[in-house]
């Protein structure tokens, strides 16, 4: 099994920072992947981030290009997501998750249904 633990959220004015992070454990191949999501009240879950550890092959909704950072730290377990510029839009519950392999990193949408294992999410809200 996989435990994902995610941390770093907070309340924040437009134009910030903020970077969570998500500590994981288990068995390792089962997170080859990992990837960050987000889920606003009424809308559907969407993957905002992921990265394939073996390669380091990273995938970024468009939305987000430029303002986040998706990285590792292999010896730490744990994965983090730099989010700079934020903007209200940007306001979610966000989750990490993982999976043995990446979707496709090539379509519009990051394939939820790949990922077996979440975190329980981190609260991230943005003020004009």
């Amino acid at each position: 099994q996989v435990k994902l633990v995610e941390s770093g959220g907070g309340s924040v004015q437009a134009g910030w920072s903020l970077r969570l992070s998500c500590a994981a454990s288990g068995y390792s191949y089962s997170r080859n992947c990992m990837g960050w999501f987000r889920q606003a009240p009424g809308k559907e879950r969407e993957g905002v981030a992921a990265i394939y550890r073996p390669s380091g092959s990273q995938y970024y909704v468009d939305s987000v290009k430029g303002r986040f950072t998706i990285s590792l730290d292999n010896a730490k377990n744990t994965v983090y997501l730099q989010m700079n510029s934020l903007a209200p839009e940007d306001t979610a519950m966000y989750y990490c998750a993982a999976a043995s392999f990446c979707p496709s990193f090539s379509g519009e949408k990051l394939w939820v249904g790949a990922f077996n294992y979440w975190g329980q999410g981190t609260q991230v809200t943005v003020s004009s």
